[in-house]
């Protein structure tokens, strides 16, 4: 599968990612032409080569007239909706992505989406640098997209609400649940456009995968850093495995002094809170007294949440926590149409490309009951449905029910959503690490 990595060892903007993009060969005029059908006056985008230290990369710069306007996300979707240019994929990753900033800025400010005014990520250079990297990374068409872990840099900064602590609240809101690394540089080196674009982009964050690397583009940020190179590394490659991969928390707890009836309570609580799986275990603890492993896997960003409720829940004194690396076979949603009605279920793919289809047990329990028939033979007709009318499907090609009868295996519908939990906002483009007066319209990039 295609996979793109990004090394953030000195943080990300939005004009890093562009120039990285762009010197991993994604074509410049189809970024150029995205740009210019924004209908934006007079805004030019400049590419050239420099140094950073003693390595060579890309540094992208966008001049435009001086303006001043505080756009609302209604006037930036405006924007983008109007061209005649950009794809409808293109188009619904940069509002994504304005809206992960609308709604972390949202959150922070005690407003609701539509009211939000953005500031330096309304500016003209923030709606370049968001609109190009939807552009190239859907030029890029990748199968997975890794980010490995952000730098926030440390110290203060300036913006339209006066001095900010390195993270801003809106980039702090918009990092929740993403793994961030201490780099001791006195800069904001990840800024809200730069978290914004990996909020919504990062399949996974974490080392570099196992891949095959075909490019390399490196992007600079345009403050000169005293001992390292201000570059966003982006590789493009190849990874054998048709298994796609992530981390995932194990939260574990012992137990021999609550119910049967707690720790069933619990798991329902667990999962209703968001755990992926919750299971439990006999064990002999201490003295061969009989108990309880509780075991609980869940998203790394949900793992205080789910501690506090197992605390509260069963009492005990202690929780240990792992974090893993899990291997997951490609899946997705999918509705079988059978002679009992509708069947929801899920697709998984084997190593060999091969679909199989799993129908969930509520829907063929409920299809049972209706139909006044057994169990059995709802599960059965809905494998059948699903075997006669999708026998050639791909990963990541969502499918649509073929009634009984219409076997035909094309015309399906193409969902290309992604799973990134994407709901953040920030209101501030500064592009790494400087000082940011943004009293102007002028583009403020770290």
């Amino acid at each position: 599968m295609k996979t793109v990595y990004l090394e953030c060892a000195t943080g990300i903007s939005g004009d890093m990612t562009l120039a990285a993009l762009l010197d991993a060969g994604v074509d410049e005029a189809a970024i150029r032409r995205g740009i210019e059908s924004l209908g934006l006056p007079g805004v030019q985008l400049q590419v050239q080569e420099v140094m950073k230290g003693c390595f060579r990369a890309k540094s992208i710069k966008v001049t435009h007239p001086e303006q001043h306007a505080h756009r609302g996300f209604s006037d930036i979707a405006a924007i983008i909706n109007r061209s005649d240019v950009l794809t409808v994929s293109q188009k619904s990753l940069a509002l994504e992505m304005f809206r992960a900033v609308a709604v972390a800025e949202a959150k922070v400010h005690g407003s609701d989406v539509e009211q939000i005014h953005f500031h330096e990520v309304g500016a003209i250079d923030s709606i370049v640098d968001i609109v190009s990297a939807a552009i190239g990374f859907d030029l890029l068409g990748a199968d997975q997209i890794v980010f490995g872990p952000l730098p926030t840099g440390r110290g203060e900064v300036r913006i339209d609400h006066g001095l900010c602590a390195v993270p801003t609240p809106g980039t702090a809101e918009l990092l929740k649940g993403i793994p961030l690394r201490d780099v001791p540089v006195l800069a904001e080196l990840t800024t809200p456009t730069g978290a914004a674009i990996a909020r919504v982009l990062a399949d996974r964050f974490g080392p570099l995968p196992d891949m095959t690397i075909e490019q390399i583009g490196s992007g600079a940020g345009t403050m000169d850093l005293p001992d390292r190179a201000n570059i966003l590394r982006l590789f493009v490659g190849q990874s054998s495995s048709s298994l796609g991969q992530d981390e995932v928390c194990l939260l574990e707890t012992n137990l021999d002094d609550v119910t049967g009836e707690v720790i069933g309570y619990t798991k329902q609580r667990l999962l209703a809170a968001g755990a992926l799986d919750v299971y439990s275990s006999s064990i002999q603890m201490k003295k061969d007294r009989p108990g309880v492993l509780l075991s609980v896997i869940a998203r790394p960003e949900m793992a205080s949440s789910l501690e506090e409720l197992i605390f509260k829940e069963t009492g005990t004194l202690g929780i240990r926590k792992h974090l893993l690396q899990r291997s997951i076979r490609p899946r997705q949603a999918h509705t079988v149409v059978t002679e009992y009605g509708s069947v929801a279920g899920k697709i998984a793919w084997q190593r060999d490309g091969r679909p199989e289809f799993s129908p969930e047990f509520e829907e063929c329990a409920k299809a049972a009951a209706i139909s006044n028939c057994t169990l059995r033979d709802v599960y059965r007709a809905a494998i059948i449905a699903f075997e006669r009318s999708q026998p050639d499907l791909k990963p990541g090609v969502p499918v649509s029910p073929t009634p009984p009868g219409e076997h035909d295996d094309h015309g399906h519908s193409h969902d290309h959503s992604h799973s990134h939990d994407h709901s953040h906002d920030h209101s501030h483009d500064h592009d790494h690490g400087h000082r940011h007066d943004h009293d102007h319209g002028h583009r403020h990039d770290h």
